[in-house]
């Protein structure tokens, strides 16, 4: 399958961001991914290569009469509290190559709510 010119140009820009954003274990890199129906977060140990915890849309049980802005924000909050259990305070955040709006920023806004510093 050909990849669009719009995932591309995407995948460049993650590239571009990803040489300045390196997550360490005190301090890991939040990771967001986004499709067309849901999202994704993962907080990433760069120097291990080691996936300390992750959510997604497709865990959620109360997304039923909500838009995906509203889902996104529940994803952060939900990634948020993870962290907190396992007790990390600040990231770095990884936008994915995408434009910090919509549901990116809704998914940063809700991490923030749960305690998270960034």
């Amino acid at each position: 399958m050909v990849k669009s010119k719009k995932v591309l140009d995407r995948e460049k820009r993650h590239r571009r961001v990803r040489v300045k954003v390196f997550g360490i274990k005190k301090r890991p890199r939040l990771s967001v991914f986004r499709s067309n129906k849901d999202i994704y977060a993962q907080l990433i140990d760069d120097t291990r290569g080691y996936t300390l915890c992750s959510y997604s849309s497709l865990k959620l049980k109360e997304k039923e009469g909500k838009n995906k802005v509203e889902i996104a924000y529940l994803v952060g909050n939900e990634i948020g509290k993870i962290a907190k259990r396992k007790r990390i305070k600040e990231i770095v955040f990884d936008r994915g190559g995408y434009k910090f709006h919509g549901r990116v920023k809704a998914l940063a806004d809700g991490a923030r709510e749960a305690g998270l510093s960034f």
